[in-house]
């Protein structure tokens, strides 16, 4: 509090001042007393991107409801903030209450990409914390991390005390009230980690080690005496009685999200080899139509927002998508309220929703292919064919759509340069497609727009694909000229990402412990907001790898199918038999079938759990 002050005296030097104000609608402001513990929720991203995060919504709210808890939160700040901040001796603070961090008993930190480590560090750094936890002080918060790239903690492990693997809801409360209770006996900090470290979804990486052995390879992994081998992620068993907030804050400036989020499901089983989420967040869970329109009424009315996302990894495949959009729209279309999908599958059903939904604001339509042709959509177990494609392409053109953004990957195993044909072919089909159906409409028409997006496939953990090679640079660049040269004329346009970029996310996401004091490197260099392509600088991060004699090439070699990987000391519920099954069928274009809807694939999650899928609210 005592740099409040300061800061408000000062914010008129920095853009977007809204960032680092606080006292949004809905939020939360707690008394500080000496019997609450107080937990700063961290994300490593500017104010915008973090307040659309729901993950980090949800533990706002769900911590705050214990009396005897209070949670506030900090998001990075935008480097002129940063620069302000260091010349006047200002610490990071959360934006409830304006304490700087170290006056916290626990720092959590969200995370969801590999490219965001190195605002950890410098959100340590600027809370007046050792970046490493073992130079960390007794009176220092608790460092933890948890969120989607949690599933291999290896590279950031050096610097956070404690990972929780898994969905926080479940026993996050359970963690921090036994925490409190170690550390009302006065024990020091390694006894309280330890004591931690047997509690189901945590890993504690001081108690863990590794040896190295020729060209990158992991020889073993050690473990102290007393330490589960593996550590075991946690669950939702029902996602229907699990917390979801209603009281959304509601930011002062534009975010990412400027809606009320619904999250109609949890998990995905179509088993698409290159999806990390798919494997993790296994198995599927569904909340009841009763129960999403209760949340969807009451935080529409607690925010004021005119517009509702229905939220998944694959929306449309809720058990019961129509009659839920159907019930949705007769409630809240009449009040101007409009209903939008995050994901569409490749078929007229998903265009046909899509238009009955977005009658009160039409948008532009994404679809996902993933592949120019069908014999690579095998190989990734994509199953969907170009005549789903065109179908959907026509229905929604016919449907007033004017506007198709179609999404690839580039670079995915036995890709050659007739899967990069079958993308050029496949959107040149879809904008005929699209004039053809103009031509012939008596409606007014704007022209016809396709936008290729792609991205270069990045191999991830805890997926079939955790073995292969990633492309080198010049063969994506390479990919990339192929694709720029002929997907140009009217009403085509195409877009890329980095790959310098795509390829230090490929280290880091199946890197090991080695990568903290590269990363650690590349932030003392300057090394910022690595996710924001006006930030990203390769000169930077080459010059780390060089200073620590690491071939950033080691970690993205093929991996042998018999070798050791860092993250096996995350159990996710999902076998190594059944990943590698996975990566040998995909070798022979095999494709595995949805056990939602056919026979179990023995992925083995459910037998490891105990649990089943949960369709519709509960029903197994």
């Amino acid at each position: 509090m005592q740099y409040k002050k300061k800061i408000m005296e000062n914010l008129y030097k920095v853009s977007s001042p809204e960032r680092y104000i606080g006292n949004e609608w809905n939020t939360i402001n707690k008394k500080w007393q000496a019997d609450k513990m107080k937990i700063a929720l961290a994300f490593p991203d500017v104010y915008e991107i973090g307040m659309s995060h729901l993950g980090l919504k949800i533990l706002y709210h769900l911590i705050n409801k214990e009396e005897n808890m209070l949670a506030e939160r900090v998001y990075a700040p935008w480097q002129d903030m940063e620069d302000l901040m260091r010349k006047k001796e200002i610490p990071l603070y959360t934006l409830e209450s304006y304490h700087e961090i170290k006056d916290f008993d626990i720092l959590a930190f969200t995370l969801q990409y590999e490219m965001s480590y190195s605002n950890i560090l410098n959100m340590l750094d600027l809370s007046g914390m050792n970046i490493y936890s073992e130079k960390r002080s007794e009176k220092d918060p608790l460092v933890i991390a948890g969120g989607a790239t949690v599933f291999n903690p290896e590279p950031i492990a050096d610097f956070i005390d404690l990972f929780f693997i898994g969905e926080a809801e479940s026993f996050i409360i359970t963690l921090f009230n036994k925490y409190q209770q170690l550390k009302n006996q006065d024990l020091p900090k390694k006894e309280i980690l330890f004591e931690l470290s047997k509690v189901d979804g945590v890993y504690v990486p001081s108690l863990y080690s590794e040896s190295y052995a020729d060209k990158g390879e992991i020889a073993a992994l050690h473990v102290q005496a007393g330490v589960k081998a593996k550590s075991k992620k946690q669950l939702v068993q029902n996602l229907d009685q699990a917390f979801y907030p209603t009281d959304f804050i509601v930011p002062y400036r534009d975010t990412v999200h400027e809606r009320v989020v619904l999250e109609i499901s949890r998990g995905c089983t179509r088993s698409c080899r290159f999806c990390a989420a798919g494997m993790t967040y296994r198995p599927s869970r569904e909340r009841s139509i009763d129960r999403l329109m209760e949340i969807a009424e009451k935080a529409l009315k607690s925010t004021g927002y005119d517009e509702i996302s229905l939220t998944s990894l694959s929306a449309m495949d809720y058990t019961k998508i129509e009659e839920l959009l159907k019930r949705m729209t007769a409630k809240f279309s009449q009040h101007k309220i409009s209903i939008s999908l995050s994901s569409l599958r490749v078929d007229e059903f998903s265009v046909e929703l899509a238009n009955e939904v977005q009658k009160v604001r039409k948008t532009g339509l994404t679809f996902a292919p993933e592949a120019g042709t069908q014999r690579l959509r095998d190989v990734i177990n994509k199953n969907i064919n170009e005549e789903d494609l065109y179908k959907a392409a026509r229905s929604a053109f016919e449907n007033g759509w004017s506007r198709i953004k179609l999404y690839f990957m580039i670079g995915l195993p036995t890709e050659t340069m007739d899967d990069l044909a079958g993308i050029v072919e496949l959107a040149k089909k879809v904008r005929d497609i699209g004039k053809e159906v103009r031509k012939k409409s008596k409606k007014r028409m704007r022209n016809i727009q396709i936008s290729v997006s792609v991205s270069t496939f990045v191999p991830k953990t805890f997926t079939p694909f955790q073995w292969v090679k990633m492309d080198d640079i010049e063969t994506i660049i390479k990919k990339h000229d192929y694709l720029r040269d002929n997907l140009r004329g009217h009403g085509l346009s195409f877009s890329w990402n980095d790959p310098e970029l795509s390829r230090l996310e490929g280290v880091i996401a199946r890197g090991d412990r080695r990568l903290s004091k590269v990363i650690a490197s590349a932030w003392e260099k300057g090394s910022r907001f690595e996710g924001w392509n006006e930030c990203f600088e390769a000169r930077i991060w080459g010059e780390a790898f060089r200073e620590n004699q690491i071939d950033p090439a080691e970690y993205l070699r093929e991996r042998k199918t018999s070798e050791i990987f860092s993250w096996d000391k995350i159990d996710i519920g999902v076998s190594k038999e059944f990943l590698l099954k996975e990566y040998k069928k995909s070798q022979a274009g095999d494709l595995t079938a949805d056990c939602r809807f056919e026979e179990c694939t023995s992925c083995a999650i459910c037998a490891n759990f105990g649990v089943d899928l949960e369709l519709v609210g509960g029903q197994k």
